[in-house]
């Protein structure tokens, strides 16, 4: 389905969905943004598993390989915001689809070994790495951009889309050092600086938040329509912002997959 990527199939609780996998050796488990494995993402993945990581990246919605463009973002918002699988309001509690993505990163450590896995989300996905944290395989969870829920009320742009019993799981886990990476543009309207606020004050020190400058008189130029920050808006120019935030989540996955449990 995609060059480069072993196409796979992994099924839990009757669900089975396509997983593209490349790399070798510790797993990371990548989660697309919206609209779907668009060739930025892509290209994220191929840079996590030429790190010397397995990357695995399941299909969740979307056309593999379709470029992005605002006609099939608006489509596939759409239709994730009908899907049983997708709560993209709920403050309060996570997305369904979360249990199954849970399963296959225990797939992926079984498979990969290690002390761990890494995971990643994005956009719509963003916050299911704080989710997978009920995962004890789950040693280096990565939000970028989280957006939901989605921040039409000033109660939904604090909110972290994870049950009460998910976050005291995440707050628990934060404490004993599996610390939560955070990604955000400050401009970006689908991902407030509410929610942020919420990670620092509910993790504290577990929680690690990069804010990049998207203000109209930011130094770098950055749209401040920027809001996908190692994929679309990556600039991959040593001392950009977005390149020191991609260092960061490659780093973090080293760290913590590469050491001992």
């Amino acid at each position: 389905m995609l060059p480069g990527f072993e196409t796979d199939r992994f099924t839990h609780d009757g669900v089975e969905r396509v997983v593209l996998r490349r790399g070798e050796g510790p797993g990371v488990l990548v989660m697309h943004e919206v609209p779907g494995i668009t060739p930025e993402v892509a290209g994220f993945a191929e840079r996590v598993a030429d790190a010397g990581f397995h990357v695995a990246l399941p299909v969740l919605f979307g056309t593999v390989g379709r470029p992005l463009s605002p006609h099939y973002v608006a489509g596939q918002l759409s239709r994730a915001c009908v899907s049983r699988e997708f709560h993209v309001l709920a403050s309060h509690r996570s997305s369904p689809i979360t249990d199954w993505l849970r399963a296959l990163a225990r797939d992926l450590h079984g498979r990969c070994g290690g002390p761990g896995v890494g995971a990643i989300g994005m956009c719509l996905t963003g916050n299911f790495a704080l989710a997978l944290m009920m995962e004890p395989a789950l040693l280096a969870p990565v939000l970028s951009q989280p957006s939901l829920p989605l921040p039409v009320t000033p109660a939904h742009r604090k909110a972290l889309h994870v049950s009460p019993e998910e976050l005291a799981c995440a707050k628990r886990r934060a404490g004993e050092g599996v610390s939560v990476l955070g990604l955000r543009f400050t401009g970006d309207p689908l991902c407030p600086p509410e929610r942020f606020e919420t990670l620092r004050r509910e993790l504290g020190e577990g929680f690690e938040g990069i804010e990049i400058d998207s203000s109209s008189a930011n130094a770098h130029g950055i749209s401040r329509l920027a809001h996908s920050v190692v994929t679309t808006d990556l600039v991959d120019e040593t001392g950009h912002p977005t390149r020191h935030a991609l260092d960061r989540v490659l780093g973090l996955f080293a760290e913590r997959l590469r050491s001992p449990a």
